[in-house]
C-alpha cells in the first residue's frame, strides 16, 4: 500500500479552521448539549476537507479533515481559556483598586 500524496497550502488552514469555528458557534443557537460540539466541528472539518479541500482523494480528505477539526477545537478552546483568564485578571485588578 502506498501512502497518498497530500497537497495542501496555507489557505486550507486559514479558511477552513476559522470557518469550522464560526459554523460550530452558529449551532449554539440551537438547544444542543455542549458535549456534542467537538463532534459537530469534526463533521464540518471532514466535510470541508473531503468535498472542498481534497475532492479527488478520499484518504487525503479524511486525513486532513481530522487536522482541520482538531485545529478548530483547539483554537476555540485556547480562545475561551484566554478570554476567561483575561476577565478574571481584569476582575481581580478592579477588586484590588476598590479595596485601596
Amino acid at each position: 500500500m502506498e501512502f497518498p500524496v497530500i497537497h495542501t497550502n496555507i489557505w486550507d488552514g486559514l479558511i477552513a479552521v476559522p470557518l469550522i469555528v464560526i459554523l460550530t458557534q452558529l449551532f449554539k443557537f440551537f438547544p444542543i448539549p455542549r458535549q456534542y460540539f467537538p463532534t459537530i466541528a469534526s463533521i464540518f472539518g471532514f466535510s470541508i476537507s473531503i468535498f472542498y479541500g481534497h475532492p479527488h482523494n478520499l484518504w487525503a480528505g479524511i486525513f486532513m479533515g481530522g487536522f482541520y477539526s482538531a485545529a478548530a477545537v483547539g483554537l476555540y478552546s485556547s480562545l475561551k481559556t484566554s478570554w476567561i483568564a483575561f476577565k478574571n485578571r481584569r476582575k481581580s485588578k478592579k477588586k484590588a483598586l476598590n479595596i485601596n
